[in-house]
């Protein structure tokens, strides 16, 4: 009887050993699904902030092409101002022109716009 008894606790022993062996299988998926689904969690919940981003860099770069355009015009400008207030043969130019005058024996030549 002792030696069906070991038997039996043998094959005991066995099945727990297997099923042991299962439940570490199992908790091994579950536990790569979990960090798979974790994983995701975190790509999926950067995407929106990554494409605000992008947004952002588009438009401070738009903004940066619009003030250097303006700052090129304040020079343009000041310099004009400057030729205008210091130098008289540009300020008389700049009145002729605008006056839409000529001097006796001047060649004037007009420049059509598309605008226009």
């Amino acid at each position: 009887m002792a030696g069906r008894q070991k038997k039996t606790v043998e094959v005991k022993l066995k099945r727990l050993e297997a099923q042991t062996q299962v439940i570490h299988a199992f908790n091994r998926i579950v536990f790569g699904v979990l960090g798979l689904v974790l994983g995701m969690a975190v790509v999926a919940s950067a995407l929106p902030q990554k494409r605000r981003l992008t947004d952002l860099e588009f438009e401070l770069a738009r903004v940066l092409e619009t003030e250097k355009k303006i700052v090129a015009e304040k020079e343009y400008r000041e310099i004009e101002y400057r030729a205008l207030k210091e130098d008289p043969q540009f300020l008389e130019l700049k009145a002729m022109d605008r006056l839409n005058l000529h001097r006796e024996g001047d060649k004037v030549y007009r420049m059509k716009r598309d605008s226009d």
